[in-house]
């Protein structure tokens, strides 16, 4: 029997303005599991007068301390609902049980991280170059924030954006994705638990033009924190320059993975396979692009053949499953699609490529791990994301020759090399035009450290002190101690 959600506005349940609901299907299965409300304007204009109240109200008047406190007891019921916010996660977007388990566990670890840094936020006392003035900075919350996450990892990538953002003393109106709604949703219980005052953290469920269209809109929402695909990510950022709003994009990437002859290459084989197949290639930081030098080549794609022809594909609820289904059967139909434009292009289709059916694979969105080489960095399949299981391999000569590749493209997000050479370490890393390097290693983060990316992969960054800032004004205040105002028609600089 499917559980049917309400939307949570102001610390309560309520019906969606119209009461219409959908189903959330099982990637798996294919088969309806739960009914999600479909919220509309009304419902994100309610939203969004309880988290503006909550702002003027009991939320505003706690020390940051205090702050802190709550968004620390929300981290210790993350930890104690582990196991029921792994479950329909993963069950809502067919990752692997084991890989959602540890997202939701690093979820607390972020909320921990902010807590902490609560009442760590300090303006500063300017060194002036006047005399009788004395200046210094506010750190002030913006406001409301609208945060709309997409479907792939849809409680870590909305703790990137809400536990700074309440950590800064703001209020959120969050938006899932429509395919994967239930665990947030199962989320907003905790912080009624946690003791949030109401308003605080409101969800509205729906689809793009009825729920996140009006919220980008809203005269209270001064800031929208989006992640999700860069035609996703234009459209916010237009709609919200029209009322000058904030903006932090998290958008896609296409990133090289650059080995050099020199590289480990057992550690090297493991990483890029991390990086492109873990998650079945649904990750905005994918390492889609693999660079390898030309001396390489061959000895390195038998490398990744040998790893990937041993993957199992099957239920993500098993234990011995490595990689499982596409997420969502329009994602489905977009991988396969690709899968094509590579063939027509000329890209030899070197492992892989086919569709995986049969009882095992239970609705069948199952692409198997994908490698093409003789790819040129002209062809769409090495220009353009396609959020699945699918590497493109291109040679290089040298250094030069593989930034020239790599930085040959719109994206910016990540970028991973492997060497042993320290001098090439610092070159490349220096040169990439990308947000994040990772060197002898792949598709690592933390709540400690920035992340977000160059050119059209996105605005802002996420994770670390940086991210506090993104929700945040910076006041300045002057104040005179001189005893008399000089001539009002002159202006002394």
């Amino acid at each position: 029997m499917q559980t049917r959600y309400q939307l949570f506005i102001n610390n309560a349940w309520v019906d969606p303005t119209h009461g219409e609901w959908f189903d959330s299907l099982d990637p798996f299965t294919g088969e309806p599991w739960a009914q999600i409300p479909r919220g509309t304007r009304e419902d994100v204009d309610r939203a969004a007068q309880a988290a503006s109240a909550a702002m003027k109200g009991p939320w505003s008047k706690l020390s940051p301390t205090n702050r802190g406190m709550l968004l620390y007891k929300l981290a210790t019921l993350i930890e104690e609902n582990l196991d029921l916010l792994t479950e329909v996660e993963a069950r809502d977007n067919g990752k692997l049980r084991s890989e959602v388990r540890g997202q939701v566990g690093y979820v607390a670890k972020y909320f921990y991280y902010y807590a902490g840094m609560a009442d760590k936020i300090q303006g500063a006392v300017i060194p002036m170059d006047k005399p009788k003035v004395f200046n210094y900075t506010r750190l002030e919350p913006v406001g409301v924030i609208g945060t709309i996450t997409p479907w792939n990892s849809s409680l870590l990538l909305t703790a990137w954006k809400v536990a700074p953002a309440l950590c800064a003393g703001n209020t959120v109106v969050a938006k899932p994705s429509e395919h994967t709604s239930v665990s947030l949703l199962e989320f907003a219980k905790l912080f009624v638990k946690a003791g949030f005052p109401p308003g605080v953290f409101n969800v509205v469920t729906g689809f793009g033009k009825d729920v996140g269209e009006p919220l980008v809109a809203h005269p209270l929402v001064p800031m929208i924190a989006f992640t999700g695909g860069d035609d996703g990510g234009k459209r916010v950022n237009l709609a919200a320059a029209a009322h000058f709003k904030k903006v932090t994009l998290e958008l896609g990437g296409k990133s090289p993975n650059i080995v050099f002859d020199d590289a480990d290459l057992t550690n090297a084989a493991n990483g890029v396979i991390t990086g492109i197949f873990s998650a079945g290639g649904q990750t905005c930081m994918a390492g889609s692009r693999l660079l390898l030098q030309e001396s390489i080549h061959d000895e390195f794609v038998d490398r990744l053949i040998a790893i990937a022809s041993k993957a199992k594909l099957g239920d993500p609820a098993r234990a011995d499953v490595q990689m499982g289904p596409v997420a969502t059967r329009p994602q489905f139909d977009k991988v396969v699609d690709y899968i094509r434009i590579a063939k027509e292009e000329g890209a030899t289709c070197a492992f892989g490529g086919k569709i995986r059916a049969g009882s095992e694979y239970g609705a069948g969105q199952f692409v198997e791990p994908t490698i093409f080489t003789d790819v040129t960095n002209n062809m769409r399949i090495a220009q353009e994301e396609v959020f699945g299981p699918v590497l493109s391999v291109l040679k290089f000569k040298d250094e030069d020759d593989a930034l020239r590749i790599a930085n040959d493209i719109r994206f910016g997000l990540a970028a991973g090399v492997w060497t042993k050479s320290l001098h090439r370490t610092m070159y490349m890393s220096e040169r990439l035009q990308a947000g994040t390097v990772w060197v002898n290693n792949y598709r690592s983060t933390s709540f400690t450290t920035p992340f977000g990316g160059y050119k059209e992969s996105g605005l802002g960054r996420e994770g670390g002190v940086e991210a506090v800032k993104e929700f945040m004004e910076t006041k300045s205040v002057w104040i005179s101690t001189d005893l008399e105002m000089p001539d009002p028609f002159i202006r002394k600089y």
